[in-house]
């Protein structure tokens, strides 16, 4: 959204209409005085030709006009525009609990979000960050924030399994502070779990929380089946299951700006990486115009300038 750094020279707009009725009564009595005498010689010198009398108009819009852009100017504009990219930080938080052993996905959840998340790093570009956060009843750095993304792919493919429980909250926390490691980027976090919270230290409120404050939106990918999938059974026969909370993945993704998708299978969650990839590279930033509009205020001041003394000048 375009706005103002120091909108308090705005103020400054409100000479124009001043001038422009001082610029026109000016005209107005000129005139007036022109025709109290009748000898023609000195009404046509009063008056001048059209083509002088319109090239003093034109000076005159010249004149107002760099006075209206050096104010804009001074007022600090900001519009959203397409910036050349100085790189992202993309942090993937990928839940390798005991649920993401699930085969709903081929072969397992985690295989499944493991390849995936090597599409995305795959196609990022050179002179962006990856890191890799992983969490079960705790969490910990699995891949360091770095622009060799071919050691976080090799540190991606020797994540495996655990039989924890799962901190979503911890592990987003974790991939928070990983961001903010290397500053002056745009710090992006991509969260793969299947939601279902039940272990930690901090909530997932909490890490929300942390988010917002930070300005990183966090993208969340629900890895599982509508239906809960058996995983197996306890030691006295009870059913083991894995199943996906939704509700907590979109409450993560929608209060931290960021956007929640539902895979279905391998393929469609590689799909969503890549559209992901996407919109971290058409992000618009906030972008400062105020040395444009101070430029276009000298050209202008330089054109009324030749206008008054250049070739076909008014002022001899």
């Amino acid at each position: 959204m375009a706005g103002f750094s120091d909108p308090v020279w705005l103020w400054g707009l409100l000479v124009i209409p001043v001038l422009v009725v001082a610029y026109y009564y000016a005209l107005l009595k000129k005139k007036q005085e022109a025709m109290i005498f009748s000898h023609l010689a000195f009404v046509k010198s009063a008056l001048g030709d059209t083509k002088k009398s319109r090239r003093v108009h034109v000076m005159f819009f010249l004149a107002i006009s760099s006075i209206a852009l050096l104010f804009i100017g001074l007022a600090d504009p900001h519009i959203p525009l397409d910036q050349s990219r100085q790189g992202v930080n993309v942090v993937l938080a990928i839940d390798d609990s005991g649920s993401m052993q699930a085969t709903d996905y081929q072969p397992t959840r985690l295989e499944a979000a493991k390849h995936a998340a090597d599409i995305l790093i795959s196609n990022l570009e050179p002179d962006d960050n990856a890191g890799i956060v992983i969490f079960e009843s705790g969490a910990t750095t699995a891949a360091y924030l770095s622009p060799d993304k071919d050691r976080v792919r090799q540190k991606l493919a020797a994540i495996s399994p655990r039989p924890g429980e799962t901190a979503i909250g911890d592990g987003l926390a974790l991939a928070i502070d990983m961001a903010q490691s290397i500053p002056g980027r745009k710090n992006v976090i991509i969260l793969l779990s299947d939601g279902s919270n039940n272990a930690g230290v901090v909530s997932p409120d909490e890490a929300v929380t942390m988010a917002k404050e930070a300005g990183i939106q966090v993208y969340t990918v629900g890895i599982g089946s509508a239906q809960p999938v058996v995983l197996g059974t306890d030691w006295v026969g009870t059913p083991r299951v894995a199943q996906i909370d939704e509700a907590a993945l979109q409450s993560i993704a929608e209060n931290t700006g960021g956007k929640y998708f539902r895979s279905v299978d391998e393929r469609t969650l590689a799909e969503i990486y890549a559209g992901l990839n996407q919109d971290i590279k058409g992000e618009k930033e906030e972008t400062s115009i105020k040395d444009y509009c101070i430029l276009a205020a000298l050209i202008l001041i330089l054109l009324e300038l030749y206008l008054r003394y250049g070739r076909g000048r008014i002022i001899p």
